[in-house]
Parts: C-alpha cells; structure tokens; sequence
C-alpha cells in the first residue's frame, strides 16, 4: 500500500511521501535559497523545520546544513545522516502525525506552494563527467560512423567509457539554450567554416550526484560506490553533432558539448529508487573483478522526451550496460578522488526500438530519416524556438517515484561583432 501524508497528493504526483526529492529553491516573494523537499504541490522547508528543532533525532540537527544555497554540506554528511533525515520527513509528513499537520503557523511557514518558489540549481558542482553506457546508444552511433567496421571499439565492452565534461556550463532546468558556434566541415567543403551549429541535438541521460567521495589515491571499492550516491536527476547533455564530427579525433567531445548541460531541480534520493532495482543488459565478457557486484545496479525507470509538445521517446534506464555502481568504481580505480556535488552522468539512454533512441542524432539516423512532429513539421535536427522536455519516473504500486523535468529552449546563436 501506498505511503499516505497529511499534504495532498494526487496519484500520479510525482513527489508522494516515497519519494521526497531534494533541491533548492528561493520564495518568489523574495529571501534567501535554502533546501527543500517536494511533497505533492508543495516544497517542505527544511531550514524551518531544523530551526524548529524536528530534526533533532538526526546528525545534522542544528548545522545549518539546510539554510545554504547548495546541498553539498548535505550530501558530504553522508548515507547515515540522510537516511535518518528522510526517516524523520516521512514521519512528520505522515497522515497520523500530528506535529506538523497541527501546528498550524509552523506548518504554515514550512509548507510553501511550489508555484510560489524558484528553483535553482541543487548543487555547487566541481566536475562533472559525462559517460558512454547505453549498448545500444553506442551500438547505433557506430553503425553510423563506422559502416565497415564493428560497432563498438574493442574496449567498450570492458571498461565504462567517458569524457570529463564542463562543470560551469551545467544549468537548471528553464534555463534557455543558446545555439553555440564552432568549426564544422561541410562534407562539400575543402576547409572548415566557422559558423552556427546546424545539427544541434539533445541527449537523454541520468546523472547521479556524489555524497562524501574519497581521498585523493583511495579508490571506491564497487562494493562500498552506492555509499557515494546522494540521488539522481535527469540530463540533457546538448550536442552539436556538426562540431562534434570535426573536432573529436583523436580525443573526444570539446565545444561541441561543453556549451550547455541542463539538469532537473529535483534529487530523487537513492533509498527512493531501491524498490526499482532489476538487472540491466548482459554483460559479455565478464568485466574485469574490480567491476563485479552481486546486487543489481540498474533501475527500471521509463523516461521520456518532447519536442514542442510531441512525444519523440520512450525508453527505460534499464538499458544501460554500465550500472551507477560500475561507474563510480572505474572512475576512482586509479585514486581520482571525487567530492561532495561531482556530478556523474549515464551517457544516452537508448533502447532497442526506433522509438527508444534517446538522441536526434539515432531517431533520425543522422539527419537521413526525419521525425514528424504533431503540427505536421519535420525534424533532422534542432531549430531555433524547439523546446524539448525530458520526463523520468519509476512506477510503484499505487505511487510512482517521478523526476519532475528538465527543460529547454533553443535561442538563436549570437556571436559578438567586432569593430
């Protein structure tokens, strides 16, 4: 049976009393940021209820953790303080709890109507790494790529892939998307022009945020990695495919990635998505020691993507290869220390159907098979005034365990003129 609190829910809410997401916000009516979770429709202050002393049977009682503009003291607290926090917030937003539900000044200050709020970005994020996970993400672009040669380069199979990504471009959902410029190679062209991206993409991905990390030449055993998991988002890690194909040899992603990375407000906790836990793609070869897990390390979480109102992807986290456990624990094998808010995301979550590729660049098979959107227009790439929505949520009995969403919108490109 479903969880039931005191604040209303409806049904399909992605915040019910199992979930409590955490982020930042700041009242519209003016003040400071501070910390919060969603509950329904509303936002529960969590620097009003420490200050009222209910969080009193936790370690993080009265230090000012939740009166800050990031979660990052939070998420360095570590698994035992957040599990003793959520134990606390599901029993003072419980339906028979009275100390909440019938103070009604203090409820009435802790209790604020989300549409009355800003959010902001949850964390201070100091790096940020993006992976390469999906199989069937990586399979796709290879076939594309590399007509005449396997799909997957030799090692794919054996190590989860990545780039280091811009940590100061990453920005919260609502933030709008400024159409970036580059070097692309025309494919009729002998030189390289400079110009505006012509095949700007999204990618659809989760990004998990990193709690107490470890010391720099101390690397996270696979079996302690999910300790170092303070919740997950949802990403969009915009691409401008066009500058992308003319600057990765030999070492990768650059400008064609780094100019914007858009994340959902809320943390949906890890202790939220354990009920959602099932097995992800087989892996074969078995990886190497330091990559095996007895427990599963995938999440059957459905995620969607819109374009202006179209619905252009289904697909399922379960997809992934690499699980969050595997990542976190090949990224550190080498003693590379990760710190409180890094943000770690999967790479494209795509799955085995059309409808499950989780970029433009696989939907429409490099521009070559356009999509028709619900106003009869068609898509190969990106235009300016596109809004793309990205949606995620595990669906429980009676529940379900949502993300909110990440959103953008394409503005056009801007470059300054000089006299």
């Amino acid at each position: 049976m479903p969880l039931t609190s005191f604040v209303p829910v409806a049904p399909d809410s992605d915040f019910p009393l199992e979930n409590l997401p955490y982020g930042v916000f700041r009242p519209r009516s003016g003040g400071s940021p501070r910390v919060g979770v969603a509950i329904g429709d509303y936002v529960l202050d969590l620097a009003v209820i420490d200050e009222a002393g209910l969080l009193a049977a936790t370690p993080v009682s009265k230090r000012g953790l939740f009166n800050q503009d990031s979660l990052n003291a939070f998420m360095a607290a570590g698994p035992t303080a957040w599990q003793a926090v959520r134990t606390v917030l599901q029993r003072l937003l419980a339906a028979d709890e009275p100390i909440l539900r019938d103070a009604p000044a203090l409820r009435d200050a802790a209790l604020i109507p989300q549409s009355d709020i800003e959010l902001l970005l949850p964390a201070r994020i100091g790096d940020y790494t993006d992976f390469y996970s999906s199989l069937h993400h990586a399979s796709n672009v290879g076939k594309m790529l590399r007509p005449d040669s396997p799909p997957l380069f030799p090692n794919w199979r054996h190590l989860p892939v990545a780039y280091h990504g811009r940590a100061s471009t990453v920005v919260v959902s609502g933030t709008a998307i400024r159409r970036p410029y580059g070097q692309i190679k025309p494919s009729d062209s002998p030189a390289p022009i400079f110009s505006p991206t012509r095949a700007l993409d999204f990618e659809l991905e989760l990004g998990m945020f990193i709690g107490p990390g470890n010391a720099l030449g101390q690397p996270i055993p696979i079996t302690q990695a999910e300790e170092h998991i303070f919740g997950f988002v949802l990403v969009n890690d915009w691409s401008a495919r066009d500058i992308q194909g003319w600057e990765y040899q030999p070492l990768g992603p650059f400008l064609a990635k780094n100019f914007a990375t858009s994340i959902s407000p809320w943390i949906v906790p890890l202790a939220a998505l354990n009920p959602f836990r099932c097995a992800g793609e087989p892996q074969e070869p078995p990886p190497l020691p330091y990559l095996q897990s007895v427990q599963p390390g995938h999440f059957a979480i459905t995620l969607e993507v819109w374009l202006n109102g179209t619905r252009i992807c289904q697909t399922d986290s379960r997809y992934l290869y690499w699980s969050f456990a595997q990542q976190i624990a090949h990224h550190t094998v080498n003693g590379c220390s990760l710190r409180p808010g890094d943000l770690l995301a999967s790479g494209t979550i795509s799955g085995p159907t059309r409808e499950s590729r989780g970029c433009l660049l696989e939907l429409t098979w490099r521009g070559s098979e356009p999509i028709r959107l619900a106003d009869g227009s068609l898509r190969r790439w990106l235009e300016d005034g596109d809004t793309v929505t990205m949606r995620g949520w595990a669906q429980g009995e009676g529940y379900r365990i949502g993300f909110g969403a990440v959103t953008g919108t394409i503005v056009p490109a801007e470059y300054p003129v000089v006299h």
